[in-house]
């Protein structure tokens, strides 16, 4: 299963970097957007969308594009929530933030090329037309208010408040599970998946974007700087609402193993091979970083 892993990941690393290879008079905002965009990470939006489309059975090479794309979107979002008038963040994925190297106009600008290049990069699959213009429906749902621009204003709005479980769901729903769920369906598209799938792939979404913020907030209190690539106790620093403040840690394990199970059960059924899915849902909930 690792090296199923390690090659999924590889080929959406060697997709992503044919992108932003020109000179020309924008190379600074081309080297911008290829420096947070081969940054490093763990690539699982991509992984999930050319999994997802195997297991349909469709060919993961047609839906290399849609995968980079996601990976683009995601890319923008972890840019501009790093800028210093949101999370003011001066590390990620172990460098420096793009606006520290760049400076903070140029950071703006990649994030928002990157933005318009992931739609541009999905549109361009060499899919049937009706399952492009669906996938490219999914990832404007992830992108807008119903999705990461609006999980983050739910979360900065939130900074120094006391909030509910309910309303840091509905905040980690909008800004981690929404790409997430878009990363699994635009896989059940592009691989030629029916409702139920879409449906198994939504279910299994939810559960492991729940767990993946909750396994970070834990991080954030028992991790380093190092391990993580990026500045740990920023969220209490930052007067944010996590499920570890919220809940302890005993309860998120818990919640971890819980919502884990039911991202298994939630594909058994629906898909012949869902081995590998199960495994990763598994990795996500006990990773260290």
């Amino acid at each position: 299963m690792e090296n199923r892993l390690k090659a999924l990941q590889a080929m959406a690393e060697e997709g992503l970097r044919s992108y932003f290879t020109r000179d020309g008079e924008q190379k600074l905002l081309y080297d911008a957007m290829r420096y947070s965009l081969l940054a490093g990470g763990k690539r699982i939006r991509p992984v999930l969308t050319l999994e997802f489309c195997r297991v349909c059975g469709g060919n993961m090479e047609k839906a290399l594009p849609m995968a980079c794309g996601i990976e683009m979107l995601h890319t923008y979002s972890l840019i501009h929530d790093d800028l210093p008038c949101m999370d003011n963040d001066e590390l990620r994925r172990g460098k420096p933030t793009n606006h520290v190297v760049y400076g903070e106009c140029t950071a703006v600008l990649a994030g928002d090329a990157l933005q318009a290049s992931a739609f541009d990069t999905l549109l361009s699959a060499d899919l049937p037309a009706e399952a492009v213009l669906k996938a490219a429906k999914e990832l404007t749902h992830a992108a807008g208010p119903e999705g990461i621009c609006g999980g983050q204003i739910l979360d900065m709005e939130g900074e120094g408040k006391a909030l509910s479980i309910e309303q840091v769901n509905n905040i980690h729903r909008l800004k981690t599970a929404a790409m997430i769920k878009a990363a699994c369906r635009i896989g059940v598209i592009a691989g030629g998946g029916n409702d139920t799938q879409l449906e198994a792939a939504e279910k299994y979404a939810d559960s492991i974007g729940l767990t993946f913020q909750i396994r970070d907030d834990i991080l954030d209190i028992t991790s380093t700087t190092e391990t993580m690539g990026k500045t740990v106790g920023k969220d209490a620093s930052s007067g944010k609402n996590t499920y570890a403040a919220l809940l302890g840690i005993p309860e998120c394990e818990r919640i971890i193993a819980e919502e884990t199970e039911k991202a298994r059960a939630a594909i058994m059924d629906a898909f012949e091979e869902p081995d590998f899915l199960c495994w990763l849902a598994d990795k996500l909930a006990g990773r260290k970083y």
